[in-house]
């Protein structure tokens, strides 16, 4: 199976095809400046690496870009998206909704846009991606949507609960949610593997370091707290956030 992996901003859209027999790389990249002038794709496969200058009024141009670099020349890894089987689009956040990744489908596609409130710079560009991958790839093709604020679902609520009035609770669902789940999930079931012992005995600190940094405390593979808040401001001090 080979899985085209999506990251969408506003005005980017970065990639990866993974073959996952064996997890290998293909290729990846990043198309810059959507919808701007002086647009440009970073494409990098079979060891080469290469900036050109591109148009993309809109991500489905970009996608398009992404089918030409991965499918002639010399960053060609496959002949055509037929050998494409999946796609996945990191979505920022999922709210109380998504506890875990899914298909998506209409229904799903709504609720990221009725989320769109809590992450209004991520959500509409993750819709924005995914509609680009229906109209390129066409809505045959499976899209699976991976949340980042799922696997911090399992917080109880004397962790998420901020001590304000109950009601911005439930109006307008002011509470801790947690990012980097994917990251955070990710360690923790690395660290039960090097440490040669199930998950669920272990007590872990888990930390994601960059210009977004976060921590969780994971108790048998379930987040209970994270330092992270409602947006991704809080929390430990980052490489372009204050916290």
């Amino acid at each position: 199976m080979k899985v085209l992996v999506i990251n969408c901003g506003s005005s980017s859209l970065k990639y990866q095809l993974i073959d996952m027999d064996g997890e290998k790389v293909l290729c990846k990249g990043l198309c810059e400046r959507i919808g701007m002038e002086s647009s440009m794709i970073t494409h990098e496969a079979n060891g080469q690496k290469a900036t050109t200058p591109a148009i993309f009024p809109t991500h489905t141009e970009a996608f398009g870009e992404v089918v030409k670099k991965m499918t002639t020349g010399n960053g060609k890894v496959i002949d055509s998206v037929s050998e494409i089987d999946a796609i996945g689009h990191r979505v920022v956040h999922g709210g109380e909704k998504f506890k875990k990744s899914c298909l998506i489908t209409p229904d799903v596609i709504k609720a990221i846009k009725d989320l769109s409130p809590l992450a209004p710079l991520h959500n509409p560009a993750a819709i924005l991606g995914i509609e680009a991958s229906y109209k390129v790839f066409g809505e045959d093709k499976p899209n699976v949507a991976v949340f980042d604020t799922a696997f911090h679902s399992t917080m109880p609520p004397k962790a998420y609960m901020y001590a304000i009035p109950y009601e911005y609770y439930e109006k307008y669902g002011v509470r801790r949610y947690g990012f980097h789940g994917t990251s955070h999930k990710y360690v923790s079931h690395r660290a039960a593997e090097y440490l040669e012992e199930p998950i669920e005995r272990l007590k872990l600190i888990t930390c994601h370091l960059g210009n977004g940094s976060s921590i969780a405390a994971v108790d048998q593979g379930r987040v209970v707290d994270t330092s992270m808040g409602m947006t991704p401001l809080a929390g430990l001090m980052m490489g372009t956030r204050c916290g």
